[in-house]
């Protein structure tokens, strides 16, 4: 199965590209979902015989049917503090829960019989959120509850007696093992070498800045990104001296993001299925996550180093701090744990620098951990 995200700078386009990149994969006799959470997706867009399965999210109904089944698991210790249910017509959505809607839709699309999942994201930075929620997510579980906790379940109530705590419930610990499962077959789907973000983009003033700003949120989670789409693009042969100018300045603001794949402005919005057919973007070769390495200088420098692909990080948005066995990375609003490869644990940083669009972090061996050679 591949799966395509589509994301991009708010505006810009991108549930027109995702829905076309859907259509045209079920042209081709594909088995397409395309899951979405506007409202406002034309029906007029799927019609024919050879369409994609359209689901959309509906992160209302997803908030209300997660906190109503909470409410039933807990509703022993809930009565015992005598609290009073909520109910269903009661209940409004919270902000923030339109992530969780997101990636239940992704779970539900990991476990189906598909050729081709194209997924619209909400805009950047948002979408490099959602993304990075199961990796998080789990590992928030992993420290509140560790899963080696879990073997002496037969012994809790012994253990509550000596330390003289009510020790956690059965049911929180099988909570979390299902959460935890259901997080990992997202991020599974999501780090699959089968899955790649399309970033959709309007050439403008501030589309550099905000395509720089995603590309290095997409590495720092080791995401597989596809060459831009360009959305939007006018006629650059008019005779209209208006209509050229606003070409050139868009040509202009082109240069400045890479490689792209064109889209044409239609002079309306798309209202039909042929309409959406010439928007979608052309196949593009298959896309790499960034790959991580740890370099062995010891016998000239002294050091390993970790290379870490970071294109469009910036040394005034990089953070870097090392704690435990773990390094916390930051670059602009961007932040993640990553667990250290084994011989690096054994080490202490003692330099970074960014350089080419990859930060090295420099490891100089701990000699109380190191092995000693003789």
């Amino acid at each position: 199965m591949r799966t395509i995200l589509v994301t991009g700078p708010g505006g810009a386009g991108r549930t027109t590209v995702a829905a076309a990149t859907a259509l045209g994969g079920a042209r081709r006799g594909q088995r397409v979902l395309f899951l979405t959470g506007d409202r406002v997706v034309p029906d007029e867009w799927f019609d024919g015989g050879d369409r994609p399965v359209v689901r959309r999210i509906d992160s209302g109904a997803h908030f209300r049917a997660e906190i109503l089944a909470l409410q039933e698991r807990a509703a022993p210790a809930l009565g015992l503090l005598g609290a009073t249910p909520l109910a269903d017509e009661e209940l409004t959505e919270l902000p923030g829960s339109d992530r969780f809607a997101l990636l239940s839709a992704l779970r539900e699309a990991a476990l189906g019989d598909w050729d081709l999942v194209v997924v619209d994201l909400p805009p950047v930075p948002d979408a490099v959120a959602v993304l990075a929620l199961p990796e998080q997510l789990r590992r928030y579980l992993r420290r509140l509850l560790p899963p080696e906790r879990q073997a002496a379940r037969a012994l809790r109530p012994m253990l509550a007696q000596l330390a003289g705590v009510p020790m956690p419930a059965e049911w929180l610990y099988e909570t979390a093992a299902r959460r935890d499962a259901e997080l990992a077959a997202v991020q599974a789907m999501i780090e699959d070498p089968a899955t790649t973000v399309r970033l959709v983009a309007e050439p403008g003033p501030a589309t550099a800045d905000a395509l720089r700003t995603a590309h290095a949120g997409l590495a720092l989670h080791r995401l597989a990104v596809e060459p831009v789409v360009a959305n939007r693009m006018l006629p650059t042969e008019s005779p209209d001296p208006w209509l050229s100018g606003l070409a050139a300045q868009q040509q202009a603001h082109l240069k400045a993001l890479g490689e792209t794949h064109e889209l044409p402005h239609l002079g309306r919005d798309p209202r039909t299925a042929d309409d959406l057919a010439l928007l979608e973007p052309p196949a593009a070769p298959p896309a790499a996550a960034p790959d991580w390495t740890v370099e062995d200088r010891r016998e000239t420098d002294g050091v390993l180093v970790w290379r870490i692909p970071l294109p469009g990080a910036t040394k005034s948005d990089l953070g870097l701090v090392r704690r435990g066995d773990e390094l916390v990375l930051t670059t602009g609003p961007f932040r993640r744990a990553v667990p250290l490869p084994s011989a690096l644990r054994r080490c202490t940083v003692s330099g970074a620098a960014l350089a080419d669009g990859a930060l090295s972090v420099r490891f100089a061996p701990d000699p109380e951990l190191w092995p000693r050679t003789r």
